[in-house]
């Protein structure tokens, strides 16, 4: 809110100033006139006003009757704003208690009103603040907790086959291979989520840089559908892609943008085994270059589905390594789109989820 020279607060004050002379000096006049009014019928009143005169001191009762006045009426025109003010400090104190929910309303529109604006803008923005700092605390622990439950399940895994190794408890060279994979699969396991850790961690809080190049983003899609051909073909899926005729190139890194597609794609296929199809569309969009990746079958919940880009959290909640990862896959992939500016969502169809990305055309 800015003010404009006509509802200064310091102009106020001003003709507040001149108002209550005014006002005071028409008092005594009035007063005088009623006192003279009052000397013609009344002796005692004379007497009074002659001794005042005869003594010089009526212009002393005067001005100590207008100074009286003013004070009177610059009080009475100032009662309003003053009210204001004892109104802000309360919500002050209030706020400085932790109630961020106070609000103080616009009543003027000069400095008060501003101050009081401000002061509104500034407890939203602590009690956004203090609710990001929970959220954060609150995420923290949860990444505690979600690490070492993982981390403690696959080590105890490896431990209870390294430990039937180490005594000898094995019928055969079989069984002993048998352990030993079960062993090395755990391990793996863990590498797999440390190195999920890592990446999320460098991503997530600034220490990752960008390595930003003209990308045709078409031709990266193009080729990573065909490395995604094997693996597809493994579960029994076909992947189709649909470009544009024209060619759409973005300002970004490509090898973290093969990563994020990497990750959509695994988790289509993950969970849409059932469609046994997976399509690639690219189309451009006004200014953004938009990438859909669906699945068929089975689709998230909506429940779910505002939650999903959340770090370690998984829609199938088992927490099995055979159907899902340790839940970091899409907070990675949703952390390097905003890394570039773009926008990553999810939604369902009829027996489908797409998986959408935005981003910028160059």
């Amino acid at each position: 809110m800015k003010t404009n020279f006509y509802k200064n607060i310091r102009l106020k004050i001003i003709l507040v100033f001149l108002l209550s002379i005014v006002c005071a000096a028409s008092g005594v006049l009035v007063l005088y006139s009623v006192v003279s009014l009052c000397a013609d019928r009344f002796s005692f009143v004379k007497i009074i006003l002659r001794h005042l005169q005869d003594s010089r001191k009526e212009t002393p009762v005067v001005a100590i009757t207008g100074i009286m006045l003013f004070i009177i009426f610059f009080f009475l025109f100032t009662r309003g704003a003053i009210k204001y003010l004892e109104e802000i400090n309360s919500a002050l104190k209030l706020i400085s208690k932790g109630n961020f929910e106070v609000k103080i309303p616009i009543k003027y529109n000069d400095e008060l009103g501003e101050l009081a604006e401000n002061i509104n803008l500034m407890s939203a923005k602590l009690k956004t603040s203090i609710d990001e700092e929970r959220n954060a605390e609150r995420t923290k622990n949860e990444l505690i907790t979600s690490v070492s439950h993982d981390l403690r399940t696959s080590l105890t895994s490896v431990l209870g086959y390294l430990g039937l190794i180490s005594n000898d408890n094995y019928q055969d060279e079989v069984k002993l291979r048998y352990y030993v994979d079960i062993a090395y699969t755990k391990c793996q396991d863990l590498k797999k989520l440390i190195d999920e850790l890592f990446e999320f961690t460098k991503v997530s809080y600034g220490g990752l840089k960008l390595n930003l190049e003209k990308i045709n983003i078409g031709e990266l899609l193009e080729q990573l559908a065909e490395e995604f051909v094997p693996i597809l073909d493994e579960e029994g899926m076909e992947c189709r892609l649909s470009l544009p005729k024209e060619k759409a190139f973005v300002n970004a890194d490509g090898s973290l943008l093969v990563r994020v597609f990497e990750n959509l794609l695994i988790n289509s296929i993950r969970y849409g085994k059932e469609g046994k199809y997976v399509d690639i569309k690219l189309f451009k969009e006004d200014s953004e270059a938009v990438i859909n990746i669906t699945n068929y079958g089975e689709t998230i919940p909506e429940v779910d589905l505002p939650y999903i880009f959340d770090r370690f959290y998984r829609a199938e909640k088992s927490r099995s390594h055979k159907t899902g990862g340790a839940g970091l896959g899409l907070a990675i992939s949703k952390s390097i789109v905003e890394l570039h500016k773009g926008t990553i969502a999810a939604s369902n169809g009829q027996e489908k989820t797409t998986f959408e990305v935005r981003l910028k055309l160059c």
